[in-house]
This record gives C-alpha cells, sequence and structure tokens, in this order.
C-alpha cells in the first residue's frame, strides 16, 4: 500500500529531533504512544541511532505504518505493537526508558491522557523520559488564533478533544512522580514538554 501521509506531522520533525536530541540523549529504547501514520518513526529512529524506536497504536493504523517502514527500513526500528490507553493490558513488556507521543493529547479524550500518565508513571524506570509535543493552553488562555480556531474543530468534530491546559498536565505529572525539566517552544504555536520520573 501507499504510506499514509499527514502533513501536520510532517511539519514540525526537524525542530521536534532537535529537542530529542538531548531529551534522549541517555536513552536507549523509546515508546512511541499513537504512531499514527509512521512518518514520525522513520523520521526519527535513524536520526537517534543510539536508541531503539518501538512504533506502537491501534491496530487499524499498523498497516499504513508498516509501509512506511517498509519504505524507510532503519536497523533501530521495531513493527507497531498495539497500545490501547483505554486498556492499561497492552501496554508492551519490555524495558522502555522514555516515551514519546506526538500530536495525541489534544485527539484522545481526557480521561485517556490521564491514562497515559497514570501507564508512564507505572512503568517508565526512574529517570526515564516522556516527551509530549502539541499545542497547549496557558493560565487558562489560547496562545494564538489558530489555537482558538483549531480547539472549535477539534471540539465540533469530538467534544471530548480540544487543547488541553498546561496547568492540568503539570498537576498529572506531578500526581505520577514526573517533574517537568523543560517546556520548548516549536513553530506554529506547538511545544514539545520534556518530564522526568523521579522514582
Amino acid at each position: 500500500m501507499t504510506p499514509p501521509f499527514s502533513q501536520a506531522c510532517a511539519n514540525n520533525q526537524a525542530p521536534i529531533l532537535d529537542v530529542l536530541k538531548t531529551a534522549l540523549a541517555h536513552s536507549t529504547s523509546v515508546l512511541e504512544i499513537g504512531s499514527g501514520t509512521g512518518q514520525h518513526s522513520v523520521f526519527f529512529a535513524p536520526r537517534l541511532p543510539h536508541l531503539t524506536w518501538q512504533a506502537s497504536d491501534l491496530e487499524q493504523h499498523h498497516p499504513g505504518i508498516l509501509a512506511w517502514h517498509g519504505e524507510r527500513p532503519s536497523a533501530n526500528l521495531r513493527a507497531p505493537v498495539v497500545v490501547d490507553l483505554g486498556d492499561a493490558h497492552t501496554w508492551p513488556h519490555g524495558h522502555y526508558d522514555a516515551v514519546f507521543t506526538s500530536n495525541t493529547a489534544h485527539i484522545v479524550s481526557w480521561e485517556l491522557v490521564q491514562n497515559l500518565f497514570n501507564l508512564v508513571g507505572q512503568h517508565l524506570p526512574s529517570g526515564g523520559r516522556l516527551v509530549i509535543y502539541g499545542p497547549f493552553n496557558y493560565d487558562g488562555a489560547f496562545t494564538s488564533d489558530s489555537n482558538r480556531a483549531f480547539d472549535a474543530m477539534l471540539r465540533q468534530r469530538d467534544p471530548q478533544s480540544g487543547i488541553r491546559h498546561f496547568e492540568d498536565m503539570m498537576q498529572l505529572a506531578q500526581t505520577h512522580s514526573l517533574r517537568l525539566l523543560a517546556d520548548h517552544a516549536m513553530p506554529a504555536n506547538n511545544r514539545t514538554l520534556v518530564f522526568e520520573k523521579t522514582v
């Protein structure tokens, strides 16, 4: 099949990579939550050769991810596994000292965002990293008119989705023994949040 293409996924890969090179410099194995089209996995894995990149998503997305992996194979890239944030039992076995997720927190429900932090808090080792890319609100306000319009579109499509509040993310992090290491400004009014597991 022709690999699926997402312009949103392609837009900011280089700036995200710049963050990951530092944030995951000492990581050995990263679990990507919500690999989607698979574009991120084939872009980041060969450029971060010191770690193993494990793609994951719901099963219906696996054919597209595998199509990308077939076109752009990398020795440190692993075929996707099923991870459903609504089912804790799908968290994969194995050792992961980093978790990366991009453009997911505003797409899935808030309950699933909470589940993500809960699972990361349970499974990430002390010193492990959680990296989250996407748009966020600060002090209860949108950071741009475009984000406001984007949020309205998301909520019209799915009332459970929408741009999350930075402060709510921080509360979740604290609850699950994660401390904020960095909050990077990214192009197009996005951010990359880097957390570290403290226990």
